[in-house]
């Protein structure tokens, strides 16, 4: 029986719905109330009822009061976080981002998408994935079995998922960003809704990813949340800035030791082998870790361009995130990317200058013409071709990208060499539209850094490029040129634990001659038996070109008996064309060796790499 008790009811177990437990929670609670919140809470009943707005919506008519008593949103505190990672960037991001939501209550799944097990998915109520893009809009090595699932007819309907895409790219390729695209894409597909629109990184990605962060956080922790801060937050930045003095952003200025030329003379290549100290730097690596050097650009260049535009080369020019003025030539040397042409930079000078050419060549239809201008051409074309002169200096610059770092494979075990650092450049030097044309880092490299000089370093990690956790397992290890430096990190780090398990290296260039890069060590480590084999491609040595994936293939039998015997594969070099070749070698010898079809062979290097057993560091 229900009995009124002023403007309240009292609820009995006989005539109502509720337990008993609930009715004594109801009869204390409805008393208490005031006239608003019982209007209040007569409408967040109604709406419930209409699957109107979600749990926690406060009606836009409540009464302040009432604004007070309302129940805080309902936010799930699990969160996965996905990251597919080629050079080791989405993965420091994943990192930090896993981090900086466990320091503000979430509860999180941190994992690259190659570990991730797919049967999960669909229990996932938040997802954040962070995802780079590899040679011609392609998903990285550990992102590719993902891709393929969340592709396929066996991915789940997602409707109860909340995500966001953070994407690495870089703007001067045509697929720039493609495979965030397709992930956030797909999943609204699957159902799922944005939590935070995808965010599109370039080269200098730190500030965009930033932001995107903290708006995912901001998101994630409702509106409540975003009025107080968390202190944790603050307290987690101070932390990471202890734990990692240098940085990307803060680059350690480290002092040169050596720096030798590899090839012999008479030889059409120069490889410069260059030892750095690090001491004092509290900088680590792990051999298969990769040396960010911050370089100049060629002062020749500079020069050109600004007698090109009638600009004055001491001038002011604002620079960075913080608008520090420096002198234009030291912002055309140190800050900014001059050799390198993308289309938003052309649509940026566009817009400063309404040249009639330049609008015309990025008009919709003509993107194979814009596609083949930007190839191979640099900034000093552009303003010479399209008569950009009288351009000022302030905006010009205002335009430019930041000049990114370069990242080069360790070729050396901190083991081996404490507090130093040691990387294999070789000097990128061509000729085309009648102009020379220097890669930008190897050249600085090659040409104006002496011993004693300071460089701007950092160490970027890479967890997809590591030697087995099990010292007895064979290695094979595939580096033509200067792909080979990370293996000399492997067997150098080798040699100071004694690990016991046998190492293969097969290793091309053009002369055995003049281009055997570091000969004499790999002669030492055989005869030491570090090195169990060592194969060689010498393809100007010989009337039929002989690369390294011909050995592979003359090696057949033998290779394939490593793998049976659980050897881990490693490929470092060009991804174009020779590791293409190489997957295409080890494929032939699956199918020639192992009796597979194509298909099983092909699955088959596939779950090797799920495995870590196949991994790639490839540019």
């Amino acid at each position: 029986m229900l009995c009124e008790v002023g403007y309240s009811v009292e609820f009995q177990v006989t005539n109502s719905p509720f337990t008993q437990e609930q009715a004594e929670l109801l009869n204390r609670l409805l008393p208490t109330l005031t006239e608003g919140q019982r209007v209040w809470l007569s409408g967040y009943l109604a709406a419930q009822a209409s699957s109107a707005p979600a749990v926690g919506v406060i009606p836009a008519a409540a009464p302040a009061e009432v604004l007070a008593a309302a129940p805080a949103a309902v936010v799930s505190k699990e969160v996965t976080v996905l990251f597919g990672s080629q050079s080791g960037n989405c993965s420091g991001l994943a990192k930090k981002l896993s981090k900086k939501l466990e320091e503000n209550g979430f509860q999180v799944s941190l994992s690259s998408m190659g570990d991730f097990k797919t049967n999960g998915l669909k229990k996932i109520q938040n997802l954040l994935v962070l995802v780079s893009t590899h040679g011609e809009g392609e998903p990285p090595d550990n992102a590719l079995s993902f891709h393929e699932f969340l592709h396929s007819k066996r991915a789940p309907k997602l409707e109860g998922l909340s995500f966001s895409v953070l994407g690495l790219g870089d703007t001067s390729y045509e697929f720039f960003c493609q495979t965030g695209k397709d992930f956030d894409k797909r999943l609204e597909e699957l159902g799922g809704k944005r939590v935070v629109d995808r965010a599109d990184c370039d080269v200098d990605y730190d500030d965009a990813a930033k932001q995107w962060m903290d708006q995912v956080l901001q998101a994630l922790q409702g509106p409540a949340a975003a009025a107080q801060p968390s202190t944790a937050s603050s307290a987690g930045a101070a932390a990471v800035v202890t734990e990692s003095e240098y940085s990307r952003s803060n680059p350690f200025q480290a002092e040169v030791l050596e720096n030798l030329n590899l090839n012999g003379r008479g030889s059409d290549r120069e490889t410069r082998h260059i030892e750095i100290s690090l001491e004092g730097s509290n900088l680590q690596y792990e051999p298969g870790d990769s040396l960010g050097v911050y370089p100049e650009n060629h002062p020749r260049l500079v020069d050109e361009l600004i007698e090109a535009m009638g600009w004055n080369s001491t001038a002011a020019v604002p620079v960075g995130k913080s608008g520090e003025l420096v002198p234009l030539r030291e912002a055309l040397l140190r800050h900014v990317e001059i050799t390198v042409l993308t289309k938003p930079l052309l649509e940026q000078a566009a817009k400063l200058t309404s040249n009639s050419g330049l609008l015309a060549l990025l008009e919709a239809g003509r993107e194979q013409e814009l596609r083949a201008y930007l190839n191979g051409r640099d900034l000093l074309d552009l303003v010479q071709d399209y008569s950009l002169k009288g351009v000022p200096a302030k905006e010009f610059i205002g335009v430019l990208r930041k000049l990114p770092a370069r990242l080069y494979s360790i070729a050396s075990s901190p083991k081996a060499n404490p507090d130093e650092v040691h990387v294999t450049v070789r000097a990128v030097r061509y000729e085309t539209q009648g102009r020379e044309r220097y890669g930008v880092c190897s050249v600085h490299l090659a040409e104006r850094v002496q011993p004693g000089d300071p460089l701007p370093v950092f160490v970027q990690q890479n967890p997809n490029f590591k030697l087995p956790d099990n010292p007895d397992t064979p290695i094979i290890m595939i580096g033509p040129g200067t792909g080979v430096a990370p293996f000399r990190a492997f067997l150098g780090e080798r040699e100071e634990t004694g690990a016991q398990g046998k190492s293969w290296l097969f290793y091309g260039d053009q002369h055995f001659a003049t281009d055997f890069l570091y000969q004499i060590e790999w002669q030492r480590w055989l005869k030491d038996g570090v090195l169990t084999r060592l194969d060689v491609a010498f393809s100007r040595d010989t009337d039929q070109k002989v690369y390294v994936q011909h050995r592979m293939l003359e090696k057949s039998k033998e290779l394939y008996q490593w793998l049976q015997e659980g050897a881990c594969v490693y490929i470092c070099g060009d991804e174009k064309k020779m590791a293409h070749d190489v997957h295409g070698a080890l494929q032939a010898i699956l199918q020639q060796e192992g009796g597979l079809s194509a298909e099983a062979a092909a699955d088959y290097l596939s779950r090797m790499q799920q495995e870590k057993r196949y991994q790639r560091d490839v540019y």
